[in-house]
């Protein structure tokens, strides 16, 4: 049985990874409970793990893995396709690139949904939370202005947000350094993002 304050970090950690796709780092958990250091954080995280609702393994996103539950749902396999520009565009032929595990129901993955990964190169997103090394989760659906899409602009592929103003679609860069693109002849989207992946070396 956990105590109190074992069960608020659980809490945490399990509403994190469903809303964000991956677990807080031990800074994030300090922070939020306000801890006078991270030392406190640990040893809540080993009790936990004594207590059979946590466990770490060291090749995993940020090493923490929620056990139990989560254990029980449905995962599903996710084709990495390569990288894409997160800057500039580039033409790139997506391959497969591995695969990630995702837990089903952390995603809200409608039924019967076609959906790919693609890591991340570059910085133009950084404004929208996306960094380079991360890997983004697409869903083949229709973007809606605003979303942040996997997009073949003029043969060139990029990680851009599609902005749709006055019946003219253009794809936007979430970082000041970097200027929209407007297409010159093809947009075509490819993904609309649907969750973030972030693994901590």
């Amino acid at each position: 049985m956990l105590t109190d304050r074992q069960q608020e970090i659980f809490d945490f950690i399990r509403q994190q990874q469903q809303t964000r796709g991956f677990v807080p780092s031990i800074a994030e958990m300090q922070k939020h409970f306000g801890f006078a250091s991270p030392t406190a954080v640990v040893g809540h995280l080993r009790a936990l793990e004594t207590k059979g609702v946590l466990k770490r393994e060291p090749n995993k996103a940020r090493g923490l893995v929620l056990t139990g539950e989560y254990r029980e749902r449905q995962m599903t396999e996710i084709p990495i396709y390569g990288t894409i520009p997160a800057g500039l565009p580039a033409d790139e032929r997506q391959q497969s690139d591995g695969c990630i595990s995702v837990d089903v129901e952390t995603l809200r993955l409608p039924k019967g949904a076609r959906v790919f990964a693609l890591k991340v190169r570059g910085d133009s997103m950084i404004g929208a939370g996306i960094l380079p090394g991360d890997i983004v989760v697409m869903e083949f659906k229709e973007a809606k202005s605003g979303d942040v899409v996997a997009a073949l602009i003029d043969g060139e592929t990029t990680l851009k947000r599609y902005v749709m103003q006055r019946g003219k679609p253009f794809l936007k860069a979430e970082n000041p350094k970097f200027t929209n693109l407007v297409p010159a002849q093809e947009l075509v989207i490819q993904g609309v993002q649907i969750a973030l992946l972030r693994v901590m070396k």
